[in-house]
């Protein structure tokens, strides 16, 4: 691993950054960001009578039109990938479950749990991720973050895993010195519910005592755990769902009302994404029994084929039982694209005939990349509620699939770094977020930072030229068991950047 070699560059870069610098910047040093997640926030989902909050925000505010979740479109993946500027195929987080076979060699580990992520940076000597992540650098440049959560404790710690500051979740305080005073001033924690309108409520009030404010951290993020949670288990456009979306919208009401009357308006850049979109589920097929149906896995307990969501890690990578699971699935019409290893160093497409490989999508870790991942399909059914967008999973609403509907997500950006009223069609990606945040503090961006500057965004910069984004479509088929299977992957490409737009697959 690289990361102190890292580290020794940030700390050199930031000892010397000098007052010029620090003047193009705007003053950076009284420069705070707070970063704001709404989960499962699909764009539709911004209107003024469901949003009416962020709906005003978003008259003001710049807007990046072409945003996108990264895949596997999961929440653990995506507030690592924000979190590290980074794509999975470089922090290492591969899904909402991981295989670790030094931690358990016969089962996935949810990383919804903060303490088996824990166990595993422990396992790994500190390696948890192999990417360095904005916590890191703002505790190396003497900075702090402030992660204020009512989800899950694994994705609070995923934000900011190196504790540089604190996390404030209802069933995670980190520091453990933190807790006593956090529910001295804040108050009891409220039990969780569906919506979770107390949570919601608690964690803005710890946002509002200690985030918003000149003398506190540089960053603050803010992650409220609705509409997802609501919606996954009552569906998209029922009444507790929309009761949901509500109640995260007052909240982000009562944030922004605290910046403008607290005088913080010029001093604060708020930048507001989700971890990915969401759909309705209309599959009956589970992968785990379908392996064991077929006579591919032999139990649930087996190690023939580990199953850590969509990956599949085959014992001993043993060629011909890739082969036979991929044919298997190819043939079925519920599974959608499916990735393995590719056929040659840095090639897009995958070494099993009719796959992509790991590295159309930024999921080629070298170290940690399952022997084959499998996608649900999908399609553009509406749901009763009349919202477009349904896949093929089991349950009733959800995400992590190469659906346009997961993918593409809202951007809004705005404060004193950041133009007025911009709307972009230029594509971005939650990697962006922060070198881009990075960059309006004046503090240096990590060598294992995947995404961009936004710079199409950005006040007092220079006027740029950009590249052109062009389409490219990635296409393989094979014939198997009398099914023509074909998948299409749809990316755009700005300069050097590649941006996953969905992927599509056809039988005949």
């Amino acid at each position: 691993m690289k990361q102190n070699s890292y580290f020794l560059v940030f700390l050199l870069a930031c000892t010397h950054l000098v007052n010029p610098i620090k003047a193009a910047f705007n003053n950076v040093d009284s420069t705070r960001t707070l970063i704001v997640f709404f989960d499962g926030l699909r764009p539709d989902y911004i209107t003024p009578d469901g949003m009416p909050n962020l709906y005003a925000f978003s008259k003001t505010a710049s807007i990046g039109k072409s945003h996108h979740s990264v895949f596997p479109s999961v929440t653990r993946v995506n507030a690592t990938s924000y979190a590290t500027g980074a794509y999975p195929g470089t922090h290492g987080l591969l899904g909402n479950s991981v295989y670790f076979p030094e931690i358990d060699p016969l089962k996935a580990i949810n990383t919804g749990e903060a303490n088996e992520l824990l166990k595993i940076n422990q396992k790994l000597n500190g390696h948890l991720l192999t990417a360095i992540s904005l916590g890191e650098v703002l505790k190396q440049c003497h900075k702090e973050m402030m992660v204020f959560s009512s989800g899950t404790t694994g994705q609070a710690l995923m934000q900011n895993h190196s504790i540089s500051g604190a996390i404030v979740n209802p069933t995670m305080i980190l520091p453990e010195s933190f807790k006593k005073t956090v529910i001295n001033e804040i108050g009891e924690i409220p039990p969780a519910a569906k919506p979770n309108h107390a949570r919601h409520k608690w964690i803005t009030d710890a946002l509002l005592k200690y985030g918003l404010r000149l003398d506190g951290p540089h960053v603050s993020a803010i992650w409220f755990s609705d509409p997802d949670g609501t919606a996954h288990s009552d569906g998209i456009g029922s009444n507790t769902a929309i009761a949901s979306i509500k109640s995260v919208d007052e909240q982000f009401g009562r944030i922004i009302s605290e910046i403008k009357s607290r005088g913080l308006s010029d001093k604060f850049n708020v930048v507001i994404s989700t971890d990915h979109g969401f759909v309705s589920y209309i599959g009956n097929e589970n992968l785990v029994d379908f392996l064991i149906r077929s006579g591919l896995k032999k139990n649930k307990d087996s190690d023939d084929i580990i199953v850590a969501g969509g990956a599949l890690y085959v014992k001993n990578h043993d060629v011909n039982l890739i082969q036979k699971t991929v044919s298997h699935l190819q043939s079925e019409n519920w599974v959608g694209a499916i990735f393995t290893k590719g056929e040659k160093q840095n090639g897009l497409i995958g070494f099993i005939p009719g796959t992509l490989s790991f590295e159309s999508i930024h999921w080629n870790h070298p170290e940690r990349a399952a022997d084959i991942l499998v996608d649900v399909n999908w399609n553009d059914d509406k749901n009763s509620a009349g919202y477009s967008g349904s896949s093929y999973s089991k349950g009733i609403a959800g995400h992590g699939s190469l659906s346009p509907y997961e993918i593409n997500i809202p951007l809004l950006v705005s404060g004193p770094s950041y133009k007025k009223a911009v709307k972009s069609d230029l594509p971005t990606s939650n990697v962006d977020l922060i070198p881009t945040v990075l960059n309006t503090l004046g503090l240096p961006i990590p060598k294992t930072v995947d995404g961009r500057v936004m710079y199409e965004f950005l006040l007092n910069r220079e006027e740029r030229t950009y590249p052109k984004v062009k389409k490219e479509i990635i296409k393989t088929a094979v014939k198997v068991n009398k099914v023509n299977y074909k998948l299409l992957l749809d990316r755009s490409k700005f300069g050097k950047y590649v941006y996953v737009n969905f992927s599509q697959v056809t039988r005949k």
